[in-house]
């Protein structure tokens, strides 16, 4: 039981450790996305961005479902949310005055404004793969 503790603890924070996981976890902060909005955001291959998205999601501090074509990803709710909740209050209330945050937070306004199928198709034309 404690090494398995131990284990989770290790995933959690070995999922902290990177800028790109820790800007996906607090644009997730405002609620569910589609895997096409945070690659907008982020502005990195998809590729990437999946293999982000997996160690966030291994570690337990993501949840995803998957709709047609897309994939949506939010932070955990319910039990699993509890066990990493305190951990995401952290992350929030210690980069809300990032400057790299702030900027996020404003695109992904303008993203999550903006038709999903647009964004995908926009990134399609750009040789990205939604």
């Amino acid at each position: 039981m404690h090494n398995e503790t131990i284990r989770a603890t290790l995933r959690v924070t070995k999922a902290l450790a990177d800028l790109q996981r820790v800007r996906i976890l607090t644009m997730l902060g405002s609620g569910e996305l589609c895997v096409c909005q945070i690659l907008e955001v982020l502005a990195l291959a998809p590729s990437t961005v999946s293999k982000h998205l997996s160690i966030l999601s291994a570690a337990g501090l993501v949840d995803s479902r998957k709709e047609g074509r897309w994939m949506y990803y939010r932070l955990p709710a319910g039990t699993a949310g509890a066990l990493v909740r305190p951990v995401l209050k952290w992350l929030g209330e210690t980069l809300k005055h990032d400057e790299t945050i702030e900027q996020d937070a404003k695109q992904l306004k303008a993203v999550v404004a903006c038709d999903a199928e647009t964004i995908c198709r926009r990134q399609r034309r750009r040789g990205q793969a939604c």
